[in-house]
């Protein structure tokens, strides 16, 4: 019998958009979230080099370790 609708082609055809726009929300949440975190590596290397100038600077460590280690740490 035919109920005036499309049967399952109606629910289907409301749920797939639905899934589509979950499918997109999460994609753009893990790209901003990719994004931030390159940016906290960023940070956290900048952090390290400010530390390193810091013992460089106290005489903490010679010329050529502060050298070896900047060296790696922009690696």
């Amino acid at each position: 019998m035919h109920y005036g609708g499309y049967g399952m082609m109606g629910w289907f055809g409301m749920i797939i958009p639905l899934i589509l726009i979950i499918v997109i929300a999460y994609v753009v949440t893990k790209l901003v979230k990719d994004n931030n975190g390159s940016n906290n590596m960023r940070n956290e290397s900048d952090t390290a080099l400010n530390i390193l100038n810091e013992r460089y600077s106290k005489g903490e460590i010679s010329e050529e370790e502060y050298k070896q280690m900047k060296k790696n740490l922009r690696e």
